[in-house]
């Protein structure tokens, strides 16, 4: 097998994965940019996998292939007002964010196999007609060398995942939203002399992370899994956190550190067809893309700085 045949089996394999794990990221960029530490990405994503099976289940009976797709934008709205019980206790109520984050990932997977039973009456839901499948982009995947390797065999939402990670950059940095979005994260106090709203601003950045959580969730679900069990998201929220942290804060580095993690977990499903990686044992495999997280925020995570008021409640008039 030539190398170029190994990067046409495992850049489309990595790009597959990485999508959810970008959403996620992304969404923890926002609500940490603004100053909230949000551990229940996790949980978040788990609730919008059920969202959006459950949605697709409710409707391709009548919308066909569109019925993911719609699911997608369902699970980021109820996504977004499941978020909003961490924005409460963390921010009105000033409670621990780290341990108001935990309570999220609990109560989403509690409340997801308590409904599922209740509904199905069994451990897992059906499995969904349509799903969103790998495509060939027109012309593009016909480009000698790199069309196989970067349009061919992958889906839309893979590449809907790398140009918002650009969008959210833009964002984040080229807008006046984005600016006090970060003056909040690193100074409240000089953010709110100038008339800045960081309550606002805080909650804002984590209703964003419950919204893009859901995407990410939801794409799993209805790309990968095409159904959903307690176990469908299994520590797919953390990787997506451990992006962020390896990315540095950045939405660009995010994706980066996403599509790097992405990568590591398509080697559990592409490796049986890799001359070497073909003799590792599945487990192995299987298991990589965590103790590749672990190493890489080992070697990185003490050089990166998180904003510097995050994870601190804001009290007007204190320092």
């Amino acid at each position: 097998m030539s190398f170029l045949e190994v990067l046409a089996i495992i850049i489309p394999a990595a790009l597959y994965s990485a999508a959810p794990l970008i959403f996620t990221a992304l969404g923890g960029v926002f609500s940490e940019r603004s100053g909230v530490v949000n551990i229940g990405l996790e949980g978040l994503m788990l609730f919008g996998a059920f969202i959006g099976i459950l949605t697709t289940l409710s409707i391709e009976d009548t919308v066909g292939p569109a019925a993911p797709w719609i699911a997608i934008l369902i699970a980021a709205l109820v996504s977004g007002i499941f978020s909003l019980l961490h924005a409460v206790a963390s921010i009105t109520l000033k409670a621990d964010q780290v341990v108001s984050g935990v309570a999220i990932n609990f109560l989403a997977a509690g409340l997801a196999v308590f409904l599922i039973k209740k509904i199905f009456n069994k451990g897992q839901t059906d499995f969904i007609a349509y799903r969103i499948n790998k495509i060939d982009i027109p012309g593009l995947s016909d480009i000698p060398v790199i069309g196989d390797i970067f349009f061919s065999r992958i889906p839309l939402t893979s590449y809907l995942a790398i140009l918002f990670a650009f969008f959210a950059w833009y964002i984040i940095y080229k807008t006046p939203f984005g600016l006090r979005l970060r003056s909040v994260g690193e100074h409240p106090m000089a953010a709110d002399t100038m008339g800045i709203n960081v309550t606002r601003m805080r909650y804002i950045g984590v209703i964003l992370s419950g919204v893009l959580a859901g995407i990410g969730g939801a794409i799993y679900a209805t790309s990968i899994s095409s159904n959903f069990s307690a176990g469908t998201i299994s520590g797919q929220g953390f990787l997506a956190l451990a992006a962020m942290i390896f990315g540095k804060w950045h939405p660009i580095g995010a994706m980066g550190a996403a599509l790097f993690f992405g990568l590591a977990q398509s080697l559990s499903l592409t490796g049986a067809q890799l001359p070497v990686i073909q003799d590792i044992p599945s487990v192995y495999l299987t298991i990589a893309p965590y103790v590749l997280t672990i190493l890489a925020l080992t070697g990185f995570v003490g050089r990166a700085e998180a904003p510097k008021a995050s994870g601190v409640p804001y009290e007007k008039g204190k320092r």
